[in-house]
């Protein structure tokens, strides 16, 4: 984690941009998760100590402590998808002369498959944990940058349905239906969840533009 956030964003998206497969979609969408709450966490300060809003300090300190808590927590996925992504390479790569040897490679794959499958959705739930923010936030944030909550709205929405596509591509190699079957539904759930409160923060941030 400490690697990846501390090089500059010029080094990020050059390594982005080349042939080294990471950092990936996955890593790349919990970034801009962090951005998106960044935004948000943003308005909460804002908010803080200032005039006239008074009555809302404890809802602003406990966003802008959630968020710190959500951006650490995204930092951490990042690093943990790369990390998911070598697994699997590994295991894609282990010999497969014998059939016992076929059988642990497997294993293996199938593992690493469900464990690169977790840590996106992860992140996805994170996203989600942002709009919860967002949309009372935009209620009462403070009004001369109530405009930041619904760009944070907007990107957490979409770093959610980006990082879904990590989900996407490793389910269909999964044999285990069961695990298939929650993720899916689980997918569903969060895909409608993400849409509505994207769209009620985003509603409310424009009435009080």
């Amino acid at each position: 984690m400490t690697e990846l956030f501390n090089q500059s964003m010029n080094e990020f998206i050059e390594k982005a941009a080349s042939n080294s497969p990471t950092p990936g979609g996955g890593n790349v969408s919990a970034v801009i998760a962090t951005l998106a709450a960044s935004m948000v966490s943003m308005v909460a300060n804002l908010t803080i100590g200032k005039k006239g809003y008074e009555e809302v300090q404890d809802q602003a300190k406990k966003a802008a402590d959630d968020l710190k808590g959500i951006i650490e927590t995204l930092k951490d996925l990042t690093a943990k998808d790369m990390a998911v992504f070598s697994k699997f390479m590994e295991a894609l790569r282990m010999p497969k002369d014998t059939e016992e040897q076929k059988a642990t490679r497997t294993e293996a794959m199938q593992q690493a498959a469900k464990t690169a499958t977790e840590v996106p959705m992860e992140i996805c739930r994170q996203c989600l944990e942002v709009l919860k923010i967002a949309v009372p936030l935009a209620t009462y944030g403070n009004k001369g940058a109530i405009s930041d909550v619904g760009v944070g709205a907007y990107v957490a929405e979409a770093a959610l349905r980006s990082a879904m596509l990590s989900v996407d591509i490793n389910l269909p190699g999964i044999k285990d239906p069961a695990f298939v079957e929650k993720y899916r539904a689980e997918r569903r759930q969060l895909f409608a969840d993400a849409d509505e409160m994207k769209l009620i923060a985003v509603a409310k941030v424009k009435e009080r533009l």
